[in-house]
């Protein structure tokens, strides 16, 4: 070909690849502009719906379904917009650019499972706001309208597991590769659903167990203890009253009433206990009712009530319901105050200080300081059953209790208490994250007396890097104080004190320590003052645990710290600083912070 013929050709080709090239430079302006006008209009869209999340919630638990039903059309008309603006074509052919896609990824995701929450979940709970809410339970008469939960069981379970479903989607988002706007629109909304997942779950738990246990097919009967933090137990404190509740279509009774001393000891446990269990605890659990409460784990204790009411009454129950004082003291908020035995009355300032400190003084006898108890709760039951409280204190109150594991539930139906696993009124022991290990301290009184009315405990919490394994060191620093006046030994009853039967001085205060490690986790030592202390180490249903006894006068406060390593490294390890723990509910609340823990410090 002529020189002069190739010349043009080649020009040709060079404006052609030029324009090419100018063209998709123009394309990729054209798209990020694309992206960056549709990223705009989602991130409006979903700042404009977190406070409509938290709005309809509301509106739902009051039963306002006319504002429920308004909201959650104009969070859907958002949440819609949010997902349509980040779910197109070209949003997702940009997720695979380094650095920019896992943020374009991280708000997709989000816009998406928000939308869905709303359509699946929200929309369908606000169309059963004007018939289904807490005060649509109160009882009337005694008895609970099941017919309302039942219908709308379907439409609650359905609505909570799409939230699940989509909460699992937003969880698995990594927040460390996203920039500081797109994390905190993230953690935001995620929080916003959390909050909803729990009350959906909570009313999806309900919704599934309290038609069948309120004897809507057929009579259940149920032990009701109440436990005495006076003298700590692991789950609160030893039981003292009890009465047998009767439920039929609705129809809650009380059936009769007893106490702690009206089941006698046995020679040998009612069930067979495990070998950790006995290691820990003896063969107490088993063979006083008194003692069932030693275990940190209440699906261990329920059993034993069961069987040591079955022998004793002939009556085999369905279930053991447990609360102690303290919860009753909630309960009165929305109860008001109830008038009880020799013409006291119960109210929600006095319940704790009257039930587990007064009583002793007013009764030498411990038949009259059990009926009181008795006739306490009693009273207390009576006025909850007929439905004469302000439904939404109630609410309150029972959320508050059960946070704090005050009130307690066991059923012997195994379906059923597969579904109260899965929640605070299980007493399990505690569960751990892969974010957040979670450690379980818990007490139970040695000295034979009631001196655990003056006793105040703290948790400390800390962590540390310091081996190189990676593996994390833990601290877990417990503090004990007894506020018991100077003269106790003098002052306070004997009852009280124990009067030194147990082999305690009177006016001291005796008490056992065992802390439970998550699973994985070893239990190096405890040191007290600076000084190592001797421990007894146990494990319990896979879980390490540390044993001591802890001894105090009149007045003293004590540290003990206990050293933990944690689980071999994982991939998602957890920071240092993430710990938790669940403690013992005592009379007094258990404050739960952090503690400073260097490397320093390790024991080894």
């Amino acid at each position: 070909m002529p020189e002069s013929a190739v010349a043009p050709d080649r020009r040709r080709r060079r404006r052609i690849i030029a324009w090419s090239i100018v063209g998709v430079i123009v394309l990729l302006i054209a798209c990020a502009i694309w992206i960056v006008l549709r990223g705009l209009q989602a991130k409006d869209a979903l700042e404009a719906s977190l406070p409509l999340v938290d709005k309809v919630q509301a509106q739902i638990s009051s039963g306002d379904a006319k504002g429920a039903a308004a909201t959650s059309r104009v969070l859907a008309d958002h949440l819609h917009t949010a997902r349509d603006d980040t779910n197109d074509p070209i949003w997702r052919a940009a997720e695979i650019i380094p650095g920019l896609g896992p943020n374009l990824s991280a708000v997709r995701k989000v816009s998406s499972s928000a939308s869905d929450v709303t359509d699946q979940a929200i929309i369908p709970l606000a169309q059963l706001a004007g018939t289904l809410n807490f005060s649509s339970f109160s009882p009337v008469n005694g008895k609970v309208p099941l017919k309302p939960l039942t219908q709308a069981a379907p439409t609650i379970t359905r609505a909570n597991t799409a939230l699940q479903s989509d909460l699992t989607v937003v969880r698995s988002i990594d927040p460390s590769a996203t920039v500081g706007p797109v994390r905190d629109a993230v953690q935001k909304l995620t929080g916003a659903l959390e909050k909803a997942g729990g009350i959906t779950d909570a009313a999806s738990r309900a919704a599934r167990l309290l038609p069948g246990m309120l004897g809507a097919d057929g009579p259940r009967e149920y032990v009701l203890v109440i436990q005495n933090n006076a003298e700590a137990r692991s789950t609160g404190g030893i039981v003292g009253a009890l009465a047998l509740l009767r439920a039929d279509d609705g129809a809650i009774s009380l059936v009769s009433q007893a106490s702690a001393s009206d089941i006698p000891s046995l020679d040998s446990p009612v069930l067979p206990l495990s070998a950790s269990t006995k290691k820990l605890y003896g063969e107490l659990p088993g063979e006083f009712i008194q003692d069932v409460t030693m275990t940190p784990n209440f699906a261990t204790t329920g059993p034993l009530v069961q069987a040591m009411w079955q022998k004793r009454f002939g009556t085999k129950v369905d279930g053991v319901l447990s609360m102690d004082p303290v919860a009753l003291s909630y309960l009165l908020k929305a109860t008001g105050p109830i008038e009880v035995a020799d013409g006291q009355q119960l109210t929600t300032d006095n319940a704790v200080q009257l039930l587990l400190s007064e009583t002793y003084a007013m009764f030498d006898d411990p038949k009259q300081q059990d009926a009181f108890f008795a006739a306490a709760a009693a009273s207390v039951f009576t006025k909850v059953a007929s439905g004469q409280f302000d439904a939404g204190t109630m609410l309150s109150a029972l959320s508050q209790a059960s946070s704090e594991h005050r009130v307690l539930l066991w059923s012997a139906d195994k379906r059923e208490q597969s579904i109260i696993s899965g929640t605070s009124l299980s007493g399990r022991l505690p569960s751990s994250s892969q974010a957040t290990p979670r450690f379980g301290v818990y007490l139970n009184d040695a000295t034979g007396g009631k001196m655990d009315y003056y006793l105040h405990t703290a948790v400390g919490l800390g962590g540390a890097k310091c081996r190189t394994d990676g593996r994390v060191n833990y601290l877990v620093r417990v503090t004990l104080s007894s506020r018991a006046p100077a003269d106790a030994a003098q002052s306070l009853p004997s009852y009280v004190t124990g009067a030194g039967l147990s082999g305690v001085p009177a006016g001291e205060t005796y008490t056992t320590l065992a802390v439970y490690a998550p699973r994985g986790f070893i239990a190096l030592g405890v040191t007290s003052g600076g000084q190592q202390v001797e421990v007894q180490r146990a494990s319990d249903e896979g879980r390490s645990v540390a044993h001591l006894l802890i001894r105090l006068k009149p007045g003293q406060s004590t540290n003990y710290d206990l050293q933990f390593v944690g689980a071999p490294v994982e991939a998602s390890a957890p920071r240092p600083g993430n710990v938790a723990a669940q403690t013992t509910p005592g009379v007094w609340p258990t404050e739960v912070g952090r503690a400073s823990f260097d490397c320093s410090e390790m024991l080894r």
